[in-house]
């Protein structure tokens, strides 16, 4: 379509064809909604087609249950596989015959500019006009590798998580895995399981039970978001954190590899994996690190006690469920500080950063945005009327950005743009 062809109009947008914006789709159908989704990759399956070959879902299979399309496999308890996933989600979209748009990347939002309510959205295939846009391009959208990064060694091979694919395609030698979220700690087994040495920089990051009290972690998140306000027993949201900066923190490390299992950073050590903490800087060959391995490895031992187990003990309380008392055993092994590391000596060929992913709203023409990059909003309703966001990290809660919250955070949504009409 030539740039100066006129924009058609289209009731509502949604922008992003992942999970969160395919369960929006199924449930604006449901209220009778016209609307399209628009997708920029020229396949479907979202930000799963960006993992590595032996990614395996976190979260059970079960969870990829949606309004209208349940698990259909015969492991409810198991953890799926990259192509699988994606498989899923793509079988959920033709289920639903989702108006998906592939290959149209919106390149500009803004507001119309003849006083009326609603957007222009540019795109590859030409301007749309929309009364409503909701947007759920999620939380992932931009590998953010730290800019202390540009001072190693042209030697050093740096490669970000959303690029690995493989530990045969890294160079021969030891890694040095920055990061230890639910990727860090996943990516460091999977590569000292293929024989490599690994260094694992251990950060600021939660650590969870794959099971409590006879029940996987996400039995407990998902009751905890459905029942728990019921019993007063509901996960942390979003306006009782103590600091927005909370917003952006790292998932609690965890696996869904070998039938699913806990990823304890202190067996990791035990089992011949390098532990050291922050990265903070470096210097061609020589990488430095705060002296905060301790303090991090406490933080991820009590953060499940400190932030979930006893919400989970006063639900299975108040609602009489009968579940068997904790069987945690702790592992105590104390690891040393090293706050340097020479890299050639260790033999060290690749970088592997972790660090996760940074927003990236910057074709958003709207005066709605923190310095953070983070849209100002109240459960993704923004005070732009008619513009809301699904999927975004602590949109209502914890769960906000994973497959157990992603519903209720989108039948608000819609519950919101009804009233709004």
């Amino acid at each position: 379509m030539s740039a100066g062809a006129p924009a058609r109009a289209v009731e509502t947008v949604v922008v992003g064809a992942g999970q969160a914006g395919l369960v929006m789709s199924r449930l604006l159908r449901d209220a009778g909604r016209e609307h399209v989704v628009l997708e920029r990759r020229s396949t479907l399956g979202g930000g799963w087609q960006d993992r590595w070959d032996a990614f395996r879902l976190v979260s059970p299979n079960w969870t990829t249950s949606v309004p209208g399309f349940d698990y259909r496999g015969s492991e409810p308890d198991g953890f799926m596989p990259r192509d699988e996933v994606i498989d899923h989600w793509r079988a959920y979209a033709a289920s639903i015959a989702a108006p998906v748009e592939l290959d149209t990347a919106v390149t500009r939002l803004r507001p119309l500019d003849d006083g009326r309510d609603g957007f222009v959205l540019d795109t590859s295939r030409g301007p749309i006009e929309a009364r409503e846009v909701i947007v759920a391009a999620g939380g992932f959208q931009e590998p953010r590798i730290p800019a202390a990064g540009a001072a190693l060694s042209a030697r050093i091979r740096q490669v970000h998580s959303h690029h690995y694919r493989r530990a045969d395609e890294l160079p021969r030698g030891a890694v040095l895995v920055v990061g230890s979220g639910q990727s860090g700690v996943q990516l460091a087994e999977e590569l000292q399981a293929a024989g490599r040495i690994v260094f694992l920089s251990v950060g600021h990051c939660g650590r969870v039970p794959r099971r409590y009290r006879d029940r996987d972690i996400f039995w407990w998140l998902r009751r905890l978001i459905v029942d728990g306000e019921a019993v007063g027993t509901t996960l942390p949201t979003v306006d009782r954190l103590p600091d927005p900066r909370m917003r952006f923190a790292c998932n609690p490390h965890l696996s869904g590899h070998g039938g699913g299992h806990e990823t304890n950073l202190r067996r990791f050590a035990a089992e011949g994996m390098r532990l050291v903490g922050r990265f903070e800087g470096a210097d061609g060959e020589r990488a430095r690190f705060a002296a905060d391995l301790g303090a991090n490895l406490r933080f991820a031992d009590t953060f499940f006690a400190e932030r979930l187990r006893g919400l989970c003990d006063t639900f299975v309380e108040r609602t009489g469920i009968e579940l068997p008392p904790s069987e945690e055993e702790p592992f105590d092994l104390e690891v040393p500080e090293v706050t340097e590391l020479d890299l050639a000596a260790e033999s060290i060929s690749t970088v592997l950063w972790t660090s996760g992913y940074r927003l990236a709203f910057d074709w958003i023409e709207l005066p709605i945005f923190e310095d953070s990059g983070m849209p100002v909003h109240e459960r993704g309703v923004t005070n732009v009327p008619g513009l809301t966001f699904l999927g975004l990290p602590w949109q209502r809660g914890m769960g906000s950005a994973n497959l157990v919250a992603v519903v209720q955070d989108a039948e608000y949504l819609v519950e919101h743009l009804a009233a709004r009409r």
